[in-house]
């Protein structure tokens, strides 16, 4: 379904929505919680209700009422259950280890992308701890076996998914295990705020200068939780006043371990704190914001290097390739370089057609730059943005955007 934004700047005030991160982890700790968990603040997408469904499936009750989820722990796992992940990779990869701890017989479904997303540390890994994978690098795929407690080596330059996931699931052990870590870890903030979603629901990991020890025999206990503001959607926002809108954001907190928090010291780098011809960005712990740092890039006054950014093909999209798509069909200037992108200012985007392919944050950097464009935008696939900020038009009609072709809200 398409879009066509006639350019306009944005004003008003905007309720960020809940951290889609956040939200993920708390729902997984509430559902290994040994009661009920009351999670407010929560923002549905269909990649959180992927989530819930799944964890309904492994034997956890996980209602919805407006935007509150009462969720109550697994009280007895199945032997067997169906994981269906639409198109999330946080789901799948925070799930797998989970369902090995509990000893599921479990079967993962996805679409999209998601069935050619890798998952080669878990079946390296887990294989060595009691776990049977029937894989042919696609989905489905099924998981058997009882996960055992030990030592998991990981690259540091995987995606952190892999190790939330493990750290999630790890604590259930009946032995202490580590994560012994062969190189320094990229996307560390997602790490942290695994940890520190993990201690709100009581059960402890302690970093080591290698890695992270995991003492065993835990139990997850329930906890009442107000999930914070997405820096990563709050980002489309910041990005829109660096371009000249003037929106008011709430909903955000003021300290976070969310690594998308830097978006506003990087927009600040781009148009007023560094002096260097070109500004470097390493993407290494902000991956998911690089698309709307591109728009913003290609209006500010100096050259744009994104490095660091491998792990964005193999995101919803090919990212790198995607991103530099959407600037190149608004009349933006871009190179691709191996591990990223090098951006060249422009005094205005011309407008023009961007096929989101099926990427949310496509759609939703395109819209921003439409609001600094010479011509109408059309977004194919607009409708994309149902995977993490359904509300993400209606708020930006709200915000006096013109936007029209199809309803999303």
């Amino acid at each position: 379904m398409d879009l066509t934004i006639t350019p306009r700047l944005l004003s008003g005030s905007v309720s960020v929505p809940a951290s889609k991160s956040m939200a993920h982890r708390a729902i997984i700790c509430a559902a290994l919680a040994a009661g009920t968990s009351h999670l407010t603040a929560v923002s549905t997408s269909k990649d959180i209700e992927a989530t819930c469904s799944i964890m309904r499936a492994f034997g956890a009750s996980c209602t919805a009422e407006g935007t509150s989820l009462t969720v109550t722990g697994i009280a007895s796992a199945p032997a067997e259950a169906t994981a269906d992940c639409c198109e999330s990779g946080s789901t799948l990869r925070f799930l797998i280890p989970v369902a090995a701890a509990l000893g599921i017989k479990a079967t993962f479904l996805g679409q999209g992308r998601l069935p050619e997303r890798p998952i080669t540390p878990y079946l390296r890994e887990l294989s060595k701890k009691g776990i049977t994978f029937a894989y042919e690098n696609t989905m489905p795929f099924t998981i058997e076996g009882q996960l055992q407690p030990g030592r998991f080596e990981l690259e540091g330059d995987i995606s952190s998914q892999f190790i939330t996931g493990l750290l999630l699931a790890l604590p259930l052990l009946e032995g202490d295990s580590e994560i012994f870590m062969t190189s320094a870890l990229q996307s560390k903030p997602y790490a942290d705020m695994t940890i520190d979603c993990m201690a709100k629901f009581g059960v402890t990991v302690t970093e080591t200068e290698t890695g992270y020890h995991i003492p065993g025999n835990q139990q997850y206990r329930p906890a009442d939780m107000q999930i914070e503001g997405d820096f990563s959607q709050a980002a489309f926002f910041f990005a829109a006043n660096a371009l000249g809108s003037s929106i008011t954001l709430e909903n955000l907190p003021e300290k976070s371990a969310q690594g998308d928090r830097k978006v506003v010291e990087i927009l600040s780098d781009m148009w007023y704190n560094s002096k260097e011809e070109t500004l470097e960005i390493s993407a290494e712990d902000i991956p998911d914001i690089v698309p709307i740092l591109s728009v913003a890039a290609s209006l500010a006054p100096r050259v744009t290097r994104i490095v660091h950014a491998e792990r964005l093909r193999i995101k919803e999209s090919d990212r790198i390739e995607t991103t530099a798509a959407m600037l190149r069909a608004l009349g933006g200037e871009v190179e691709i370089l191996p591990d990223g992108l090098e951006i060249h200012p422009v005094k205005a985007f011309t407008g023009g057609t961007v096929n989101s392919a099926g990427d949310h944050r496509i759609a939703m950097s395109a819209a921003i730059a439409a609001t600094r464009a010479e011509g109408e935008v059309t977004i194919l696939g607009a409708d994309s943005v149902r995977k993490s900020y359904p509300d993400f038009f209606k708020d930006y009609r709200n915000l006096g955007g013109v936007a029209n072709g199809i309803h999303l809200e």
